[in-house]
């Protein structure tokens, strides 16, 4: 058993960050926080994995959110500086700029905090026995890593709005009919399926992800006709690539294409 608050291991191109606090349900602590952020600047380095998937550790949680009792400790608020909230603070790390794909793979309780770093990935996978919740509102904080904002960009504005000011949950069903994750499958296919989605995507040229996903979420920013140019720049930028000249060869000589990020 480690001390550490993550798990963090690579792959075969996959970086895998497995939130390791499964006795209060892998709640967000600052040690947690802080080594979130360490392993996606260290994956967003580092060339040689090009996809990430986050998970939770034991059966019962992804994570339950942000670790109240924390909150409690005696001069705990006191010591919530500049460097706690560079380092420690959840927005952080789900406000990093990582063009690298992020596949959550949820099982059990993803609430409040939790909630917030699955919406922060760009694929969610859940196990049928997930449930999940923004339930901040519900002890009077407002949600601090990024789901006021992400939520009502992913599922209906009046479905966010409730999960938002009622803190009800919902189960893995209704989340994947309202839009909030991508696939519901039974719980000893949650991490095969979420491997087999990573390495879908390690098959094709990592430069050529980053780049649609970098302008993707750009262009959702934007008036149509900018995020069009600016979908072309990526597009001309991609060209230049090596591996954009290996992929059309490749087909042409009936052969997979050997990818070198390059």
């Amino acid at each position: 058993m480690t001390d550490k608050a993550i798990i963090y291991e690579k792959r075969d191109r996959i970086a895998y960050i497995t939130l390791n606090r499964p006795r209060v349900l892998n709640a967000l602590s600052s040690q947690m926080n802080r080594e979130i952020h360490e392993a996606l600047l260290d994956f967003r380095d580092d060339p040689d994995v090009w996809v990430a998937i986050f998970s939770g550790a034991g059966d019962r949680a992804f994570s339950s959110g942000h670790d109240l009792k924390e909150d409690t400790l005696p001069g705990f608020k006191e010591e919530m500086d500049a460097s706690f909230w560079h380092h420690a603070d959840p927005a952080i790390f789900t406000t990093l700029e990582i063009w690298k794909p992020l596949i959550a793979a949820i099982n059990g309780y993803c609430l409040a905090g939790g909630l917030e770093l699955a919406l922060a990935c760009d694929i969610r996978i859940a196990s049928e026995t997930a449930m999940f919740g923004m339930s901040e509102v519900l002890r009077a904080l407002v949600p601090g890593g990024g789901g006021v904002q992400r939520l009502p960009r992913i599922v209906p504005l009046a479905i966010a709005m409730e999960l938002l000011l009622t803190g009800d949950m919902v189960d893995a069903h209704e989340a994947h009919r309202i839009g909030l994750v991508n696939k519901v499958v039974p719980v000893e296919r949650l991490m095969p399926t979420a491997e087999e989605v990573a390495r879908k995507i390690c098959s094709n040229g990592p430069l050529t992800v980053r780049a649609i996903k970098e302008a993707a979420l750009r262009g959702m920013d934007m008036p149509l006709g900018h995020a069009l140019r600016l979908n072309a720049l990526y597009t001309r930028i991609n060209y230049g690539t090596e591996d954009s000249k290996e992929g059309p060869l490749a087909f042409i000589e009936k052969r997979p294409p050997q990818y070198k990020g390059k």
